[in-house]
């Protein structure tokens, strides 16, 4: 039942990684879908938050359906796969002064990960300590213009290499510290490698699940929206390469509801501080489902 839990941590505001310290028995499978909706009115332009979006977009919103598969290979390995379909909008109809629409929809970026438990040391307090580490790949598999203000994302291969550790204690309270290191690499664009961090506090027992989460992403490189350098390479043309930083805010909720098999997922998020991002804030619902 543990396992199920962790497929709510997926996140619909940022590209935070879907790595979690709790691991899959051998052959177990997981598969969850989710739907989230997120809106912002403002965004990041350097480091000043303004008011309004660019171009007279008004409100910016989207709609992500995601999927998430996860497997049991052995005891001490498990694999992720995710898929998600995003659609973008804006509420006065302006169009995006690259894509020329006012609308954009489809696939976004196939990820594929391994983890692997490299520790898992057990006290006679029945309280516990896990440590594993993991590595993925992020490709862009939906053709969508990476450029733009209503852009479905980047269009950067994302090879990600993350380490984590977890503390639980005899009462099912846990801490989870993980950091990661993203090497992004796009033909067309100069992409930003990154680094991002997250702590999460959480808690389970048998009727549910729930945690907070802070995640961060610290941009390596890139220039601010609005410099001569933004200008210079483009203006909105130029939007992957800039440096995109934020620091989200996770609340997250599971609920079996029929032999631990079937469960239902909620969750929310919203950007607390940001470089080049949008303010956003987004909620989620999703169902889950596991075999054994």
């Amino acid at each position: 039942m543990i396992w199920i839990f962790c497929v709510v941590s997926i996140s619909s505001l940022s590209g935070q990684t879907i790595i979690n310290g709790f691991f899959p028995k051998q052959h177990d499978f997981t598969f969850a879908t989710s739907v989230s909706y997120k809106s912002f009115d403002n965004f990041y332009r350097g480091a000043n938050v303004t008011k309004g979006n660019p171009a007279g977009m008004g409100e910016i919103s989207s709609s992500i359906i995601n999927i998430y598969a996860e497997y049991g290979v052995l005891e001490w390995l498990s694999t992720t796969v995710t898929l998600p379909y995003i659609s973008v909008k804006n509420e006065t109809g302006a169009l995006d002064p690259v894509s020329k629409t006012n609308e954009v929809d489809g696939i976004q970026d196939l990820n594929l990960f391994l983890k692997a438990k490299i520790v898992d040391k057990r006290f006679n307090n029945a309280s516990k300590i896990s440590m594993g580490a993991a590595a993925g790949v992020a490709v862009p598999v939906g053709g969508y213009e990476e450029a733009g203000i209503l852009s479905l994302g980047n269009g950067a291969t994302a090879f990600d290499g993350c380490g984590f550790i977890q503390f639980t204690t005899f009462s099912n309270l846990f801490l989870e510290l993980q950091a990661a290191y993203s090497l992004r690499n796009n033909a067309d664009f100069d992409i930003p490698n990154a680094t991002l961090f997250s702590i999460k506090l959480g808690y389970y027992n048998k009727w549910f699940y729930a945690h907070t989460k802070i995640g961060i992403q610290n941009s390596l490189s890139g220039f601010d929206i609005g410099s001569p350098e933004f200008v210079e390479a483009g203006g909105p043309g130029a939007l992957p390469e800039t440096e995109v930083d934020y620091t989200n805010f996770y609340l997250n909720i599971y609920v079996p509801i029929y032999k631990n098999n079937f469960g239902v997922s909620s969750g929310y998020t919203v950007n607390m501080n940001g470089r080049n991002y949008d303010k956003a804030s987004a909620v989620s619902v999703g169902l889950v489902y596991k075999t054994n």
